[in-house]
């Protein structure tokens, strides 16, 4: 599974997010900026986290957007259900109407299981695990 840029971008403007949690709203341009992302790219995914009720937005100067709930509460795999839709390796993993061979596909198997172990892998990693993980990285640099 190759992730588009809208998976990779969606995990590092959640990422900020919990990283900049106790400061309130965060503004796109500054998720942007602190993330290389460009901001219209995030507008849009910011749309779809929003009606996915994985972020709350605040209008006005002061505005922005903030997790919907702790970042120990989202994990990975939820942010990337939202942006890039079914993590199936295989469209037939999803749909099993796109094979005529699905039921006696020998394969399929396997393909199922590299799927339930990239699932239950990105399932298992939370925003918070993400924000502890660069807080220690940046403690062992200096």
């Amino acid at each position: 599974m190759k992730l588009s840029t809208k998976g990779r971008y969606g995990i590092h403007a959640m990422y900020d997010l919990a990283l900049h949690a106790q400061n309130g709203p965060q503004p796109i341009k500054a998720i942007a900026e602190r993330q290389n992302v460009p901001e219209a790219y995030l507008e849009q995914l910011f749309g779809q986290l929003r009606r996915a009720g994985l972020v709350l937005s605040t209008r006005g100067s002061q505005g922005g957007y903030t997790l919907s709930r702790p970042a120990a509460e989202i994990s990975v795999g939820d942010v990337l259900r939202v942006v890039e839709g079914p993590l199936a390796i295989t469209d037939c993993l999803s749909d099993e109407a796109l094979c005529d061979r699905a039921c006696r596909c020998p394969t399929r198997v396997v393909w199922q299981k590299v799927s339930d172990a990239l699932e239950s892998a990105v399932d298992g990693i939370s925003l918070q695990d993400m924000a502890d993980d660069a807080l220690r990285s940046a403690e062992t640099a200096e």
